[in-house]
């Protein structure tokens, strides 16, 4: 995989991509104007994919909305990186008569970067991915490429980093609403510190959410209702070689919901990628592990006479991710077993998958399922209709599921070059 950053001289630069127009021609016309130009599927859901955008900075292509149209399918894959910003991969997939090429570039964005200066530096990328494709083509003779340096070369020297990649955010939130016999306000915040290297990944996460709602039923019964949840977790993992990692998970949460004043697990885990990491926004499929103890205190006695107890247990996690130019397809199945009794455990299972089945014919479809066998939290007390109806409190239940299924179809013209936003 090629790294864009590697390619550049390590002085402050920009390179931009055009052409020459025909005189008396508008720029975003000459890709219709040529029936030889490449035609490319652009095939994007990572944030920052402005399809205007890139249809006016990039007119000397011609863009298709369907694959099957396409000698070009380009599929722009994101992950996060340590230091808060993105990392986009851009694969170039040759069709019909560029079967069998591929290219593949990538571009950082920094988390400093507003949206419009990591759309212009994707923008850039693209442009320069396309340059060989287009080469075989008549419009060849009509590109142009710009080099402007700016400042002067300086010594080659190593960056001194004062934080040694450790990336810190925190983030808070409030808001009201409310109307003449009823009103509701939440606060939440948030903290994080992370450090990410090849060889170890450091994640600390807190989450804090309090909400208040108050109900004025009638001129004499009014209803006050509140929740919280806090939540902080620990992720610390080290790197195996291609396949193998292997670290420790921890969290401590309070919930209202869950009948939970304070929980804390902790335990060791291991993972096994069936493909090398570095293929990951691609297509993975992991295997993790995980033993550990999780300790409770109950705000209320359980259905099990308990106001706190300790419990060692396990976890097993089976994932699969597959971006492709046929769609992309996510998969998950996880139990936990607490081993104070073996009968004590959950299932979940979740699926999200999208298809083209045929030209602009697509399936989306989630699925997921869980079952449940770990209620021990519950309160023994029976619980308010006001706690049932808003949600308050957690109810006896042994499975919870979620089902949603569409279908999109579009046709037409298969071009999709102008771009009008009148209106």
């Amino acid at each position: 995989m090629t790294r864009l950053r590697s390619l550049l001289p390590p002085i402050a630069l920009t390179v931009a991509v055009g052409f020459i127009p025909e005189p008396g021609s508008a720029q975003q016309q000459v890709a219709d104007s040529a029936p030889s130009a490449l035609l490319v599927f652009l095939d994007c859901n990572a944030d920052n994919c402005d399809f205007d955008h890139f249809r006016r900075e990039i007119p000397w292509v011609s863009w298709v909305r369907d694959r099957e149209d396409a000698d070009l399918h380009l599929l722009i894959t994101d992950q996060d990186t340590g230091g808060g910003g993105q990392r986009y991969t851009l694969s170039y997939i040759g069709r019909r008569a560029l079967t069998g090429t591929e290219k593949t570039l990538a571009f950082i964005s920094d988390p400093n970067q507003t949206d419009a200066e990591v759309r212009e530096g994707l923008t850039r990328t693209m442009a320069v991915g396309l340059v060989p494709f287009v080469e075989g083509t008549p419009l060849a003779s009509r590109l142009q490429i710009l080099y402007q340096a700016r400042g002067h070369p300086a010594p080659a020297r190593s960056e001194h980093d004062p934080w040694n990649l450790w990336v810190f955010q925190i983030g808070t939130e409030g808001s009201l609403e409310g109307e003449a016999r009823q009103s509701r306000y939440t606060l939440e915040g948030s903290a994080s510190a992370a450090r990410v290297s090849e060889r170890l990944k450091i994640n600390l996460s807190m989450d804090a959410e309090f909400e208040h709602e108050r109900f004025d039923v009638d001129d004499t019964t009014t209803v006050d209702s509140e929740a919280e949840n806090y939540e902080a977790d620990l992720l610390m993992v080290w790197s195996l070689g291609d396949h193998w990692s292997v670290g420790g998970l921890a969290n401590a949460s309070r919930s209202t919901f869950l009948n939970r004043d304070l929980s804390i697990s902790a335990g060791p885990a291991v993972e096994y990628n069936l493909f090398p990491y570095r293929e990951s926004t691609r297509r993975s499929l992991t295997v993790r592990y995980q033993v550990g103890v999780q300790s409770f205190d109950y705000q209320v006695e359980t259905i099990e006479g308990k106001l706190a107890e300790i419990h060692p247990g396990h976890a097993l996690l089976v994932s699969a991710a597959v971006q492709q130019p046929w769609g992309e397809i996510y998969g998950e199945v996880g139990g936990t077993q607490y081993l104070h009794n073996l009968a004590s455990h959950r299932i979940n299972t979740h699926v999200s998958f999208e298809y083209r089945l045929f030209r602009g014919l697509n399936l989306d479809l989630f699925v997921e399922f869980a079952r449940i066998k770990d209620q021990f939290y519950l309160p023994a007390q029976d619980l308010s209709e006001e706690e049932i109806l808003l949600e308050r409190r957690q109810r006896e239940t042994n499975f919870q599921y979620d089902v949603g299924i569409g279908l999109s179809y579009r046709f037409g013209s298969k071009f999709a070059n102008i771009v009008n936003p009148r209106f």
